[in-house]
């Protein structure tokens, strides 16, 4: 997905406060942001206290939330360059479409996987025109230096690892848990984690001590190390937890994301993560000038212009 705001900052990873090498229990709010056409959606990461969760450096929950005929989400052809978009389909569909040729409905419980490296360009749209209904979450990963340029590629896991524990279903959509193997391929040692109940629930799930962990309400109340936590609201752990204690009382879904702490510094700028100003300044030239980022066939909305990066000076968000 991408950003519509005009004139974003550029956001420098390590203009935050540093990794705690302890656990902690820091409460985040998290800002609305706006995709496509009149689409709101909470913007988690990235933050003013926290840019980063291990590789995690983007964070939107979209939804849930009900569409009327021909106002599904229709966010036009866009470019990255650096990085992994990562989406969990939570409910309803998307259609994603890229310059590598790929066209791919995402369905609830499933996961698309696209690594941007050298640069791809793509777009999401409803499937058709009907009312419907829309709930996912978006993330991005920052991809290591060396692994950066790599050509680009895209992956659709209709199937991820999961186990039943104490009322939770417990989903493993990227790395290791609870002895379960996503098969999502990622770059860099992280973990994400779905936990959703029907009803009251309750589960202690073990942590890799040094992974900082980070976790997101997405529907209802969770408890976390006794901790509440409800939408809109991202709690930072911190690091040095071997394991962590989840209860609801009803119906709800949590989100949990984790990873080595990222030892790299990373520029993020509207769709593109780099290392210096001077490639932000050449990507973004580059999509308007319609080079270097192929072409997206078959979308029905508009693609999208880079705002101005000319003015934009690197500073603190």
């Amino acid at each position: 997905m991408s950003t519509s705001q005009s004139s974003p900052e550029i956001s420098r990873s390590r203009d935050c406060a540093e990794c705690p090498t302890e656990p902690v229990l820091e409460r985040i709010a998290s800002r609305v942001a706006e995709i496509g056409e009149g689409f709101s959606i909470r913007r988690a990461l990235p933050n003013r206290q926290r840019r980063m969760v291990g590789a995690w450096c983007f964070l939107d929950h979209a939804g849930p939330v009900d569409y009327a005929r021909g106002k599904g989400l229709n966010v036009g052809p866009h470019p990255h360059i650096g990085l992994q978009t990562f989406t969990w389909m939570i409910e309803g569909e998307i259609l994603h479409r890229d310059s590598l040729g790929y066209e791919q409905v995402i369905r609830p419980g499933q996961v698309n996987l696209m690594t941007a490296g050298s640069g791809i360009s793509h777009a999401e749209d409803a499937v058709n025109d009907e009312p419907g209904r829309l709930h996912a979450a978006q993330l991005w990963i920052a991809l290591p230096d060396i692994e950066r340029h790599r050509a680009p590629s895209f992956h659709h896991y209709p199937e991820l690892p999961f186990l039943d524990d104490g009322g939770f279903r417990i989903t493993v959509l990227a790395g290791e848990a609870c002895g379960l193997q996503s098969p999502a391929r990622v770059f860099s040692p992280l973990v994400g984690i779905d936990f959703s109940a029907s009803a009251a629930a309750q589960t202690r799930v073990a942590l890799k001590p040094g992974f900082e962990h980070a976790a997101m309400t997405l529907r209802g109340r969770v408890t976390i190390d006794g901790e509440v936590l409800e939408p809109g609201a991202l709690l930072y752990l911190g690091t040095g937890r071997s394991s962590l204690h989840l209860a609801c009382d009803d119906a709800a879904q949590m989100l949990l994301v984790g990873g080595e702490p990222f030892g790299e510094e990373i520029l993020l700028w509207w769709n593109f993560i780099a290392r210096t100003q001077e490639e932000l300044q050449t990507a973004t030239a580059d999509w308007n000038a319609q080079r270097s980022f192929g072409e997206v066939k078959g979308s029905p909305s508009p693609r999208l212009v880079s705002p101005d990066i000319g003015a934009i000076k690197l500073r603190k968000s």
